[in-house]
Formats: C-alpha cells, structure tokens, sequence
C-alpha cells in the first residue's frame, strides 16, 4: 500500500489499531516513503517531507549536539530517526536529543533494545516551511508535561528560537548568534550562525 497524500495537505492524521512496538516498526518499514509519529491516543500521524533546507539546519544542530555530548559523556544524543515511547504512550522522534545515561540505564538491556520508554531531557524540533507552528508548539508542551526538562523550537525562517521549560514559562528569543544550554545541558552551546544560513562559512 502507497500513501497518496499530497504534501499539501501534511502533516495529515489517521485513525489505526493498537500497535505494539514491532508492529509500529514493521508498519513504519513497509511505508520508508513516509515518516510517522503516534499520538497518546493512538492517531497516526504522517509527517511531511523535511524541506532540504531544513534538513541541513537539522545535521548542524544534531552535529553540535553530538560533539558536546562526546566531551560532556553525562549523555547520550540521538537524531531525528529516532523514536521515543513517551509516559502517555505517543511516539515520537524530535529532530535532535539528549537523554541522561542514568536514565537510560535503568531501562534494562532488553529495553533498550526496542524503542526507550521515556521521554528525552533535552529536545529540539526545527521548524520546516511544511511545519504547522501550532502543531509544534502542543509537541513542544507534551515533551514538558513528559518529563523532558528544556525543549527548544527553532524557527530558521524568522531566526527565532521559544525555550520551553517545566514550569510552563516558554521563552522567546530572535537575531541571536548562539544560545546557551541550561539544566541539564549546561555547558552546551548551540552556534546559529550555520542555522540561520547553511550557506555561511
């Protein structure tokens, strides 16, 4: 079976079974033209293609994460093909991540094998030109309500960033060159520079 969805019309919801985990990625392998998520209550949802630009911006991103995390060795980071089974059940895969070891740890060695149960520390989604704000903006709110300890939105287009954070405060910055990581990831340094413009030497 073919999705024929036009982009335009992404990211588009559908209802479906309960799905185990083997069954989620054995669906999500028989569609590699598609990306999915799942929501808490179950809805799939199809994603729209990352725009090439936004895919550049999302390598930078993760690439910086990964080299601060190699340094720091508190974490583990992942990218934006890696799913996540959150407390509430939805499944979900944030462009960039990082997720304690300890944490990680306590999960077991079989569980860690299949796709982890928790909900990352620290997460970023980048903002696509196919993204909804709206839409981003409730998944940014479910990563805090899941655990995750500061999310970042990050909007190429208006060069803005909203800093999310447990206690509800969301935090709006915009024409910054780079921006510090805090709580968990403090000590991380994001340069936007490469962000803003892929171009840029």
């Amino acid at each position: 079976m073919t999705f024929a969805i036009d982009d335009a019309m992404l990211p588009a919801t559908l209802t479906a079974p309960p799905m185990t985990d083997e069954e989620f990625t054995a669906f999500c392998a028989a569609h590699p033209e598609v990306n999915f998520e799942m929501t808490a209550e179950g809805e799939l949802i199809v994603m729209a293609p990352t725009h090439s630009d936004t895919g550049a911006c999302n390598f930078e991103v993760a690439g910086q994460l990964r080299e601060w995390a190699k340094k720091d060795r508190r974490g583990i980071g992942c990218d934006s093909s890696t799913g996540f089974v959150l407390p509430n059940g939805a499944r979900r895969s944030p462009d960039a991540s990082w997720t304690l070891k300890s944490r990680i740890a306590e999960l077991g060695s079989g569980k860690r094998n299949s796709f982890w149960r928790l909900c990352p520390d620290f997460v970023i989604e980048v903002r696509s030109h196919s993204d909804g704000r709206n839409p981003l903006q409730e998944k940014m709110r479910e990563y805090m309500a899941q655990g995750a300890q500061l999310g970042w939105l990050i909007d190429p287009e208006t060069r803005s960033i909203e800093i999310y954070r447990p206690n509800g405060e969301v935090e709006s910055r915009t024409g910054i060159e780079q921006l510090e990581g805090e709580g968990p990831v403090a000590g991380f340094v994001l340069s936007l520079s490469s962000v803003w413009d892929p171009l840029a030497d």
